[in-house]
């Protein structure tokens, strides 16, 4: 059979199982990297493994998100994680050296390997033709301590492009147009495969936005060929030795295929509060804009804050507009001091961040009450921002832009003629901000703070679990809703026992009480819970605080995963209508959950208080039940070399 690109990679690197679409697999993990926010769980989780050295090709360890220092805690994090990457063998990228996604395609990403990040934007490295999955800590800790990674081996989704882009229409409308059409659910179980004579219009930094919010579709990662395009960003960043050429066979098998004309795609933006909300900005009424932020994994390359750059050059922001901008990289902020792009960015009156993620994981800049909020960033779930009842558009830097003129969300189409943006060269390149592993580690410990908690461990399941139903939730709960993430709480994502103090904040203000009061229990869950980020701490939290399953209508792939990794069940309602029979504080009981686990059969939960059953089903794989029977994946690592 004719191989699609996603398979040519996962059959190189294939360790075990059989290559076909449903079935587990073991594949070989050739590089991994972590960031701030989840890096101090998966090096904790890496030292109670006991090992002396990775299993990858190359780690990183980058500094990326918790870089506000307003205490000591995140500094003690920093520290923590470069004690224990110089320990381990792990490359440490120092705060304002950037974007972990967008330093990764710059300095380390190669087409063809296969990248594990505990981060849900990984997928990024697929605008190089790498497969970046993003995935919880524990399985990044794992990858890097015994080398491999177990998944479930996908369907893929091809999307031929064709025609060319408008003026003024960037890879960003292009994503929010594929979200618009397949929304936050259709990429579930999918690699997304671009492919067609629209994909030669694309740079590797427009591709990389493109596989960044593929996250946002649920799908396991998105990737595009490798080709001459691919082989001049490498060039231009002094990295021609890691071009090989990739691509998919002519008439290759997919499971589903779409064909997109680029041609038909004007300027988009995502209202709030969903990224699959998405219409064209001329279909729009006038909108008045308090806030712009630009930056982001998505929209902080060269090449975006140079048209950035360029259309705001002479001009002023409007007198009500806040713009603030993060670039993605140490190299692209001293490129565009030494161009004088900076200068005309600040000459307009923008706001210049560090190279970080800031505004997107909610790291300052949380805007006004009732605020409109223009973004060039990935999500704008609801209170994301830092302000609960703000309103978040995500748009193109062209958009953000030129609305920050005008001081309403514009369709930048008509505002003149499109800037034009040459690329130099040769990229500037400095690996000052790197620190790199010594060679003698033999006597190296790692460093913890006072603010550093031990992870939480689950015991192993019992035949039998019953306990209260903590809380009922809506449809797409997400990570953030789960474990909210903003500059009050990032510092805390190495305490656990303070964290668990928000736990579902933006639902309700006391579960961790109710949890505590009820020594545990359930949460029932509708269509899509915790979608959004890969944070395990949406699932670490809820182990500590006693949770034992959660049930329900679908999951968000890395978030079940992470439940599973944490010992905690993942079940679905067989009959999503019975869902409306449980409520809040029902004591529930599930039976017989060994037996039905270790035969695939669907269990029964009973409803005590109104004597109701309900059939629900666990869907996973042998090795995933051999996890939950353990009590999660660290007890299974250490105990059964799988």
């Amino acid at each position: 059979m004719l191989k699609n690109l996603t398979y040519k990679i996962l059959e190189k690197n294939l360790l075990t199982g059989t290559l076909q679409s449903g079935n587990e697999i073991s594949v070989k993990v050739n590089q991994t990297l972590t960031q701030d926010s989840t890096g101090t769980m998966v090096y904790l989780q890496l030292e109670a493994m006991g090992i002396k050295d990775i299993k990858t090709d190359l780690s990183v360890a980058y500094i990326d998100h918790n870089t506000l220092q307003a205490g000591f805690e995140n500094a003690d994090d920093h520290e923590f994680i470069k004690s224990a990457a110089a320990k381990y063998g792990i490359i440490y990228s120092k705060p304002g050296n950037g974007i972990c996604h967008q330093i990764h395609l710059e300095r380390f990403g190669r087409p063809g390997n296969i990248l594990i990040g505990s981060d849900s934007h990984t997928p990024t490295g697929g605008g190089l033709g790498m497969l970046s999955i993003g995935s919880g800590g524990l399985d990044i800790a794992v990858s890097m301590a015994k080398g491999y990674y177990y998944l479930k081996a996908p369907k893929v989704l091809n999307i031929e492009l064709t025609g060319k882009l408008n003026p003024w229409v960037s890879a960003k409308d292009v994503i929010l147009y594929i979200l618009k059409n397949l929304t936050v659910k259709g990429g579930v179980g999918y690699v997304v495969e671009y492919s067609g004579h629209g994909v030669k219009e694309l740079s590797v930094t427009d591709r990389a936005t493109i596989t960044n919010m593929g996250a946002e579709l649920g799908a396991t990662t998105s990737i595009f060929p490798s080709d001459k395009i691919t082989k001049d960003f490498l060039k231009k960043q002094g990295r021609e030795k890691d071009f090989i050429p990739l691509s998919a066979d002519n008439d290759a098998f997919y499971d589903k295929k779409i064909t997109i004309n680029l041609e038909e795609i004007k300027p988009m933006t995502a209202m709030p509060h969903s990224p699959d909300h998405v219409e064209a900005i001329s279909h729009l009424e006038k909108i008045k804009v308090d806030q712009i932020a630009i930056g982001s994994c998505t929209n902080s390359s060269y090449t975006d804050l140079m048209k950035v750059a360029k259309i705001l050059k002479g001009k002023k922001i409007h007198k009500d507009v806040s713009l603030v901008i993060s670039p993605g990289s140490s190299n692209i902020l001293k490129m565009m001091a030494e161009n004088g792009a900076l200068g005309h960015l600040i000459a307009a009156g923008a706001r210049i961040l560090e190279a970080s993620c800031g505004p997107c994981i909610g790291m300052g800049q949380a805007p006004k009450s009732n605020a409109i909020s223009l973004r060039t960033f990935n999500r704008n779930f609801k209170g994301r921002c830092g302000t609960k009842n703000a309103h978040v558009y995500l748009v193109s830097p062209e958009t953000a832009a030129v609305s920050s003129i005008t001081g309403y969300l514009t369709d930048p189409s008509t505002f003149g003629d499109m800037p034009i943006i040459h690329v130099p060269e040769k990229f500037y390149v400095s690996d000052n901000y790197f620190i790199y592993p010594p060679k003698d580690r033999n006597k190296l410990e790692v460093v913890m703070g006072p603010n550093i908690k031990p992870f939480p461990l689950n015991k192993k399941l019992l035949p039998k679990v019953e306990g209260t139903i903590l809380l009922k939730t809506g449809d797409h709960i997400t990570t953030d809703d789960i474990m909210p993430s903003n500059a009050k709480l990032l510092p805390f994502r190495s305490n656990i026992p303070e964290l668990s103090k928000y736990c579902f904040g933006t639902l309700v203000d006391d579960f961790h009480i109710r949890a505590k009061e009820n020594s545990g229990g359930f949460v029932i869950g509708g269509e899509n819970y915790g979608q959004g980020s890969s944070r395990e701490h949406a699932a670490l939290v809820p182990l500590y605080l006693g949770v034992k399953a959660v049930i329900a209508k679908s999951f968000a792939r890395i978030h079940k995963t992470n439940l599973i990794n944490s010992g905690i069940l993942p079940l679905v309602f067989k009959d999503q209508d019975l869902y409306e029979k449980f409520n809040e504080f029902d004591p529930i009981a599930l039976n017989d959950v060994i037996h039905s686990l270790e035969n695939h059969i669907e269990m029964t939960l009973v409803n005590k208080a109104k004597n109701i059953e309900a059939k629900v089903i666990f869907e996973g794989s042998e090795r995933d039940i051999k996890i939950l029977k353990y009590g999660g994946y660290l007890n299974f690592a250490k105990e059964a070399d799988y």
